[in-house]
């Protein structure tokens, strides 16, 4: 089989576009939540952290960055940034809140598909084969029957 066959044929297997389409929603559920959090979510809490804003906190970890902080407080995280190494806790914390909402709402998502699945109608069961003494119960029964309509 040629290669451009066989891709052809992965490329079209049901799984694989299943996974690209499972891609590009994860991609704008992703872009969502990320809006959600920076847009409706940290305004409320940077209000509450300060001037600064919550994803501009960080910790100067170079003498340079401290500096600067000292220089001019309202420093941003970018700006502290190109003076040299920082902490970014505030932005961590950010990704770690879009990550938690964006997980929230694939689990919700997940449970929903699988409420909406149709379970199949199970078959009723077959009965069980007789034991060996059910069977050899049931041939004396017909031995008995046998000889009772002979008389």
């Amino acid at each position: 089989m040629g290669f451009a066959k066989e891709f052809k044929e992965f490329a079209l297997k049901g799984n694989v576009m299943d996974l690209a389409v499972g891609v590009i929603i994860g991609g704008a559920f992703g872009t969502i939540v990320d809006a959600l959090v920076k847009d409706i979510i940290m305004p409320p809490v940077s209000l509450l952290i300060g001037e600064r804003g919550f994803t501009n906190q960080f910790v100067p970890l170079s003498q340079p960055v401290r500096d600067a902080v000292a220089a001019n407080p309202g420093l941003t995280l970018e700006e502290a940034r190109k003076a040299g190494a920082v902490l970014a806790w505030g932005d961590f914390v950010t990704v770690i809140i879009n990550f938690i909402i964006l997980a929230f709402i694939i689990f919700m998502m997940v449970k929903a598909m699988n409420r909406l699945k149709s379970k199949p109608e199970e078959a009723p069961a077959a009965p069980a084969a007789p034991s060996p003494q059910e069977q050899l119960l049931m041939d004396i029964r017909e031995e008995l029957r046998k000889q009772n309509a002979g008389m």
